[in-house]
């Protein structure tokens, strides 16, 4: 019984790993230390419910709200909101070349996303990246849909005044 549940949670954890590390490096604007950080802390928590949550219809969505609970806790935690990191590309006002694969621009919008504050960058992960609807959004941030929707809208609109109001060029419209 414990063997097969620890090979489940295995087979879990190796699909998963790196979904969820892609969505962590978001969360924490291209800081893959801390990325690293908070995929292991989401699957140690997930090993520790696993018997319950293997049950549940849908564990990867699960995993994915558990990521988002702990980059908020670990956000409310940190002492000094200072983060080191180099100057990326574009950073001096420069607009950035749009492209699929560019990788000024990818830092670009990780540097953009690393100036909002961790809930407006957590709903905008949520939404866009994970393609999330407004009620899944808001039960895995445990708030209301209008407080979703309100987020998504400012956090957005910080995102335009950031990139220069061009965001519809980054999304590859």
């Amino acid at each position: 019984m414990r063997q097969g549940r620890r090979d489940g949670f295995r087979e879990f954890a190796a699909g998963r790993s790196g979904h969820l590390y892609r969505s962590a490096c978001l969360l924490a604007s291209g800081d893959t230390h801390l990325a690293e950080d908070l995929v292991q802390e989401t699957l140690g928590r997930m090993y520790l419910l696993w018997g319950r949550i293997s049950r549940i219809e849908n564990p990867a969505a699960y995993a994915q709200t558990v990521l988002v609970r702990v980059f908020l806790t670990h956000q409310r935690r940190r002492s000094a909101g200072e983060r080191p990191f180099g100057e990326f590309p574009g950073a001096d006002g420069a607009q950035p070349v749009a492209g699929g694969t560019d990788p000024a621009l990818r830092l670009t919008l990780l540097e953009a996303l690393g100036r909002l504050a961790p809930k407006d960058r957590a709903v905008l992960v949520l939404r866009y990246w994970e393609d999330r609807s407004v009620e899944e959004t808001a039960e895995a941030m445990k708030v209301t849909s209008a407080a979703v929707r309100t987020r998504s809208s400012r956090a957005l609109s910080r995102l335009r005044g950031q990139l220069g109001g061009s965001l519809a060029e980054f999304a590859g419209h």
